[in-house]
């Protein structure tokens, strides 16, 4: 064999996780184990050699000559004491770095009965009756034949390997009594074979969470019966994290290589709801790192588990702990639905040795649906949890909203909000909790939970009737108004000045002189997702504002009382101003709104002459695109008699243009 890097001894879990890490990471290593079984485990590389030779230590210092290596790692089991002596005086006499991985102790347990050896153990076993499970292997069952009847009430758990299973032939424990399986073993699958069995007490050592020590103390807990933990020596050396961690920091050693991340829906929070692909991941995970809230759902016990929240501490997380390769980020319900995933993959994407996979969970809305027996292919969908949300707009224009919340605050103020806008009728559901063991649904009108105090996790369903019959086009009647004695930018006027603001969804807009509201109501309908400001220093004016608003359902709108320029200090960016009314402030308004952005769309409205002139004057000092001067002539029918009579209405004037000035400050 050629020189290589890095003897590993052992075939133990933590041996079969360094294999694989060598590999990935372009070690050359050779990997020994004492039996052929445990070699056909092993993960295979193209740098990797193995052997299964049970060896001492004259033979350990021949191999260790032979392939001349940096570093020689003793993954051997921790009951293995006198190989481990013997892979430590080898390296001794051939002066190789010596690392022992150690098993991290695994947690206390309540209600076990702890022992120093399997003599302890079997002597316990004369004075307590039934059935027996050892899963300690092959190697140390002879200890048990003290007992009288060792063989009726002894169930040997081993692998299966010609060797184990020859020895326990020649004891006697056979046939039903002989049960061959290659581990890891959940709670639920240990808990199986303890009422397959009837068992009354089952034996381990203390192999902590590798050994499958947390699932076998759930599945004696979860049945009833009594667990003999056989306690291990105590030795010092690394875990399995601190020796990739050494190899890590050898300059040269280690090659860049991808390390996996999975992105996991785990689903509304019950483990049974995480899919079984997600549930593989995580089984084989190095890592689960997440959300308190989800890594308590789905990490099993002894697994490694770091809490963060935000992407950009989950991504710096992984880069400073290179010892883990195989990493799960759990998010709740479906990573590609309203799921932090999104921006966490991209973070990863830009990383070089970072591999992102997303595995899709079952969204909450799926699972409320499924259980109010209805379908949401028609729905529309909406977040505030941790989000501002303009759901009003929403609810007025489709039949089914589902709208995801994160607190019961939430959803009174969704509830009080549809009763203020004359939706208080409409009938809501309200999912809280769902899939887990308390989970409630609640059913009713809006106007009955506004003063909701339910659980956290809640997501709430409204249904209303009218929304697929709902208007889309821009320009509602004069009528939806309550005017007063307040100017207001008519129909026709208002449908041009509207299409020429160009407004997205997601448009932050100025409404200055917002008079009614009228401009200010229909652009906030038409950026669902944005934010109107209706800037108006009349106080009847802003009070039919808030009463239109209201009355239309325009949660997005915000009506600000105040006097233009100076009142746009602490208002967010715009997309887009109009600007209806000035007050003989026109220059200094256009001078805020271009100073906040750069690049502003604006539209102007005027009835005189006097007006025109004076935007068309201020207007050639800007740098503009797009500008364009209409003039807007209506002329409605009246009845006059038995005839229809047509009557002008003052001619109005609209000026639009896109800024085109150098950004300020540069």
């Amino acid at each position: 064999m050629s020189e290589k890097k890095v003897i590993i001894f052992g075939g133990t879990t933590e041996g079969r996780r360094l294999t694989e890490y060598v590999s990935d990471a372009g070690i050359s290593a050779h990997v020994c184990t004492a039996t052929q079984y445990g070699e056909n485990l092993l993960p295979l590389g193209e740098q990797i050699t193995v052997s299964h030779e049970r060896m001492g230590c004259d033979k350990m210092c021949g191999l260790i000559r032979s392939l001349r290596p940096l570093y020689v790692i003793d993954a051997t089991h921790p009951y293995a004491k006198e190989v481990t002596e013997n892979v430590r005086a080898a390296c001794d006499i051939c002066s190789v770095k010596y690392l022992r991985l150690v098993r991290e102790r695994g947690e206390e347990f309540q209600d076990v009965i702890f022992v120093e050896s399997t003599e302890e153990a079997a002597g316990l076993l004369r004075e307590i009756p039934g059935n027996v499970l050892v899963t300690t292997g092959s190697r140390e069952l002879e200890r048990y034949t003290v007992l009288d009847d060792y063989k009726e009430r002894i169930y040997a758990r081993i692998l299966p390997a010609e060797e184990s299973i020859i020895k326990c032939e020649k004891l006697g424990i056979r046939g039903r009594h002989l049960i061959c399986m290659q581990g890891p073993f959940s709670t639920e699958l240990n808990t199986a074979l303890i009422r397959e069995y009837d068992i009354a007490c089952m034996v381990t050592k203390d192999s902590g969470a590798a050994g499958g020590v947390p699932q076998k103390y759930e599945a004696a807990k979860a049945a009833g019966i009594k667990l003999i933990v056989i306690g291990r020596p105590k030795e010092e050396g690394f875990t399995c994290q601190e020796i990739i961690r050494i190899l890590e920091d050898e300059p040269g050693l280690c090659h860049r290589r991808k390390r996996k991340v999975i992105l996991a829906g785990i689903g509304p929070g019950d483990f049974g709801f995480l899919t079984k692909q997600a549930r593989a991941a995580i089984k084989k995970a190095d890592l689960i790192i997440g959300a308190k809230r989800m890594t308590d759902a789905v990490a099993e016990r002894g697994q490694e588990v770091y809490t963060a929240y935000k992407p950009e501490e989950i991504v710096a997380y992984i880069k400073e702990h290179p010892e883990y390769s195989r990493i799960v980020a759990a998010f709740s319900g479906d990573t590609g639905f309203y799921s932090g995933a999104g921006k966490l993959l991209k973070l990863l994407e830009e990383e070089p040795d970072m591999e992102p996979e997303c595995m899709p969970g079952i969204s909450s809305v799926s699972c409320f649906c499924a259980r109010l027996g209805i379908s949401w292919e028609d729905a529309a969908f909406l977040s505030v949890h941790g989000r501002k949300g303009n759901p009003l707009s929403v609810i007025r224009g489709h039949e089914k909203t589902f709208v995801l919340t994160g607190s019961s605050q939430d959803v009174r103020e969704i509830c009080l909000s549809m009763t203020e806008a004359d939706m208080g009728a409409l009938p809501v559901c309200i999912g809280v909790n769902l899939s887990y063991e308390n989970e409630q649904i609640f059913r009713g009108t809006a106007k009955e939970y506004t003063r909701y105090d339910g659980g956290k996790l809640s997501i709430l369903y409204i249904y209303n009737p009218l929304g697929r019959n709902s208007l889309t086009v821009q320009g509602l009647p004069d009528s939806s108004f309550l005017r007063g004695n307040v100017p207001m930018t008519k129909e026709e006027v208002r449908c041009v000045c509207i299409s020429k603001l160009r407004i997205c969804k997601n448009s932050v807009i100025y409404d200055v002189g917002a008079g009614t509201g009228s401009v200010s109501v229909e652009a906030a309908l038409k950026a669902p997702a944005g934010c109107v400001y209706a800037i108006e220093k009349n106080e009847e004016a802003a009070g039919l504002i808030r009463e239109n608003s209201r009355r239309l359902g325009t949660d997005n709108l915000t009506v600000i009382k105040g006097e233009a320029p100076e009142i746009f200090r602490d208002l967010p960016v715009p997309d887009c101003v109009f600007i209806g009314g000035s007050g003989g402030c026109l220059r200094d308004i256009l001078g805020a709104v271009i100073q906040k952005n750069f690049r502003v769309r604006i539209v102007i409205s005027a009835i005189t002459l006097e007006t025109l002139t004076e935007a068309a004057k201020i207007c050639k000092s800007i740098k503009k695109k797009e500008e364009e001067i209409l003039q807007l002539t209506v002329a409605k029918a009246r009845l006059a008699g038995k005839y229809h009579m047509m009557t002008g209405q003052n001619p109005v004037y609209i000026i639009s243009f896109t800024c085109d000035e150098e950004e300020k400050g540069k």
